[in-house]
């Protein structure tokens, strides 16, 4: 009898531990996760790849590890910019902070206290960062601390109208090889210039551009980078012989007609067939039609074709490398470490080139570019797609990505030169029509020192 109440005794201590214990389980369970919010530029707030992606964490990791993501907002940078600084400096009706969002580090220099924001060396490895191309971590670091993190990066690319183009090369003889250097390109742009003069005899001047670029501040700053000349000299411009070998030809062709002045985008004038040869962000490639329509409203379907930035035939190879990244804002360890679990995640190789082979930007780390983007690019159905995606492999493999200075004035002295390189050479224009060819040296003078005056104001 005292055997069997000892032995009732247990397992009744038995069950009520149990017991407990499932208590205490479905107690855990029930904690709610760790929420997160994020504001971001990729997409739209219904049609967004990154959205899509981070449904896929929220299913996956984030159930395993209790992390919620929700997208409060999918904008653009600029307006990411203005509401940031909004709610860091306190402005009545600003929104909340949210945990992530995209910016660039002009954004990072223009709050009122960047410790706001996680330094993503406390939450990463060496090893871990070394895993990244070094120039998209070098843009990010602010104060020498590493604030924004490279998720999706773009570039500058060539696209070429080669509907068009074939039709110009079987003509004169021009090859696509002539565009990879800027003198060849520039030299080209003459031949077609009088090409389609030509084809007019009874209009004289009317010829049309064949090339145009998107950001001339980014053609002479990498342009004198890459010839061994500062562009900026402390907050102004450097006007030395480097800069002076990059007005030349572009100013030659662009008297003679061969390059488009007018303001907008690229992808404008080459929709209108104004223009056959662009350089723009490779991220432009989304605006990029595949139909011509003529000012006479016929229309022709074309094909686009990429190709990696033109350089200069004594110049290293050097190429603008753009693009945002992702600031974690200061707030818990939980959230914090919620923020750089999905960083993390969104940078591993094979989600990383599915998140920019749906948006057009190029991956971030070596792994991704040397292992899973050529196995991506054969199962891509644009053929527009695939090569722009092999001029990213060509431009990462021959490539040095260059990374701006940090400079207050870096704003200002970029929307002055893109004006006033455009207007100068576009009085340049209406001189040569008037003087002839024996005038071109000399108008190219007038109007550098023209644009060269008011840059140094």
């Amino acid at each position: 009898m005292k055997v069997r109440r000892i032995a009732a005794f247990l397992l009744a201590g038995i069950l009520l531990a149990y017991c407990c214990a499932g208590c205490s389980d479905t107690a855990k369970k029930e904690e709610p996760p760790t929420t997160i919010t994020v504001w971001h530029v990729y997409g739209g707030q219904t049609d967004s790849p990154l959205n899509d992606l981070i449904d896929a964490f929220n299913q996956t990791v984030g159930k395993e590890q209790r992390i919620n993501v929700q997208v409060t907002s999918v904008s653009n940078t600029n307006t990411i910019h203005e509401l940031v600084l909004a709610a860091a400096n306190g402005e009545p009706g600003a929104p909340e902070l949210p945990d992530l969002f995209v910016s660039y580090p002009k954004t990072v220099m223009a709050l009122p206290d960047d410790s706001i924001l996680v330094d993503y060396q406390d939450y990463f490895s060496e090893e871990e960062l070394s895993t990244f191309l070094p120039a998209f971590v070098e843009e990010g670091i602010v104060n020498d601390r590493l604030v924004v993190l490279p998720v999706a990066k773009s570039t500058e690319i060539m696209y070429i109208n080669q509907t068009i183009f074939d039709r110009f090369s079987q003509a004169t003889g021009v090859t696509l090889a002539d565009l990879d250097t800027w003198e060849g390109l520039f030299k080209a742009a003459e031949v077609y210039a009088d090409w389609t003069d030509a084809q007019t005899p009874d209009i004289p001047g009317d010829a049309k551009s064949m090339f145009v670029h998107d950001y001339y501040f980014n053609y002479f700053q990498v342009g004198a980078e890459s010839l061994g000349e500062d562009f900026f000299q402390g907050d102004k411009l450097a006007f030395g012989p480097a800069f002076q070998a990059a007005w030349e030809p572009l100013a030659r062709a662009a008297l003679r007609g061969g390059v488009w002045l007018k303001g907008g985008y690229a992808t404008e004038s080459i929709r209108t067939g104004d223009s056959i040869v662009s350089v723009a962000s490779s991220a432009s490639i989304l605006y990029y039609s595949d139909v011509v329509t003529y000012p006479d409203n016929t229309s022709e379907e074309i094909t686009i074709v990429s190709r990696p930035c033109p350089v200069f035939e004594n110049g290293e190879k050097l190429v603008m490398q753009r693009g945002a990244g992702f600031c974690t804002v200061r707030s818990t360890p939980e959230r914090e470490q919620a923020a750089v679990t999905l960083l993390k995640w969104l940078t591993e190789p094979d989600h990383n080139v599915e998140f920019v082979t749906r948006t057009g930007y190029m991956p971030v780390t070596r792994a991704a570019f040397e292992n899973e983007l050529p196995k991506a690019i054969e199962g891509l159905e644009s053929a527009k797609y695939a090569s722009l995606y092999q001029a990213y492999l060509d431009t990462q493999a021959n490539y040095e990505f260059y990374v701006p200075p940090q400079l207050e004035s870096y704003l200002s002295l970029e929307t002055t030169l893109e004006d006033q390189v455009r207007s100068q050479l576009a009085l340049g224009r209406q001189d040569y029509l008037g003087a002839g060819e024996t005038g071109l040296e000399q108008i190219s003078a007038e109007r550098l020192q023209a644009f060269r005056e008011i840059m140094e104001r």
